[in-house]
């Protein structure tokens, strides 16, 4: 079932599912961008329709909600532990086709891989549900065709396009089709929109032999990166953390837990005890990153862990495209094939 309203009766329809829901969308935030009087668009809380960004991919991924940069998992005292409290009230997800397509990577690797599910991830999991965003016209550096992610058949409550200043919404789920019907909706067949062809080409080898790990192809990268982890922060299929303790007392023994975003390309993500570091250059860094969104997780998980969304292109100030490492890499198997 769907349906086609006015600005001012999806803004209607915001407003009684904020009874209910909060609402986390992509917002265009003006002068706030990397450079001088440069905007971003990044995820927030929202109440009306103007607030949302519907027409440009965001700089950032949603999953700051579900994955905080810094989220504190409990309290403790010399003889006492307790988690930290979270909001009650469940909460509305606006994303587009390849972050619905990342939030079954999120899963995967919090729900179901290993003998236990990560608690505090599932907590925050269960209060989620997603609105689709539709996706008329791939933006630049997206790759998400290729990478299967384009297309989303399920896993939303409702969908929103706007076309021609209408709100067209495709909704499977009938507690939001009594909202819509409430709001003066036209009920209509409604498809949502998606990418059918993008600018930008991927080719992943179906496998990745040892002797990629020491191709010169990473070379490059050593040369070039700075380590400053944007890509990591951006990509919505990136998961690593580290712990910290803050502690309240001279002592050690009151404060708080925290789970901190950390980065694959930072210095300091490989180091170990005894002043061991397992990946020294940006190159090798590089490679573990590559090749665990291509083929390491894949091995484990059935598919790819890219979605092909393209942010990390964007957001990297060296101008190191992820979309061209895989192809140099596709073009190092063939090389490899053919000179055995």
């Amino acid at each position: 079932m769907g349906y086609q309203l006015s600005k001012q009766n999806f803004g209607e329809v915001l407003g009684k599912l904020g009874e209910t829901y909060r609402l986390f969308a992509p917002v265009l935030k003006k002068g706030e961008g990397r450079f001088k009087d440069t905007d971003v668009v990044r995820y927030d809380f929202v109440t009306n329709p103007d607030e949302i960004e519907l027409e440009k991919k965001s700089d950032y991924a949603f999953k700051e909600f579900m994955l905080p940069i810094s989220e504190t998992l409990f309290f403790f005292t010399e003889d006492q532990v307790k988690e930290a409290d979270i909001d009650e009230k469940d909460v509305l997800v606006f994303l587009r086709s390849c972050d619905m397509h990342a939030v079954k990577r999120l899963d995967y690797i919090y729900l179901e891989n290993g003998k236990e599910q990560d608690w505090f991830y599932k907590r925050l999991r269960e209060k989620v549900k997603f609105v689709l965003i539709g996706c008329a016209d791939t933006f630049e550096d997206c790759f998400c065709v290729d990478m299967g992610s384009n297309r989303t058949e399920d896993g939303y409550v409702f969908s929103v396009d706007v076309i021609d200043g209408e709100f067209c919404c495709d909704v499977p789920d009938a507690d939001m089709a009594k909202v819509f019907a409430e709001c003066e909706a036209v009920e209509m067949e409604v498809t949502p929109r998606f990418v059918t062809e993008n600018e930008v080409h991927v080719d992943i080898p179906e496998s990745i032999p040892i002797g990629i790990y020491g191709s010169d192809v990473w070379d490059e990268y050593s040369a070039r990166c700075v380590n400053c982890g944007r890509c990591n922060i951006v990509c919505p299929t990136c998961t690593c953390y580290t712990m910290q303790d803050v502690f309240y007392t001279d002592n050690g023994k009151v404060g708080e837990r925290r789970r901190v975003a950390a980065s694959c390309m930072i210095d300091g993500y490989t180091n170990v005890a005894g002043g061991g570091q397992y990946r020294r250059t940006n190159g090798e860094r590089m490679r573990f990153k590559v090749l665990h969104k291509i083929q390491d997780f894949k091995s484990r998980a059935g598919f790819n862990m890219c979605v092909g969304c393209g942010r990390c292109d964007m957001v990297c100030p060296e101008y190191i495209s992820f979309s061209a490492c895989i192809n140099k890499v596709a073009d190092a198997v063939r090389k490899e094939a053919d000179d055995e």
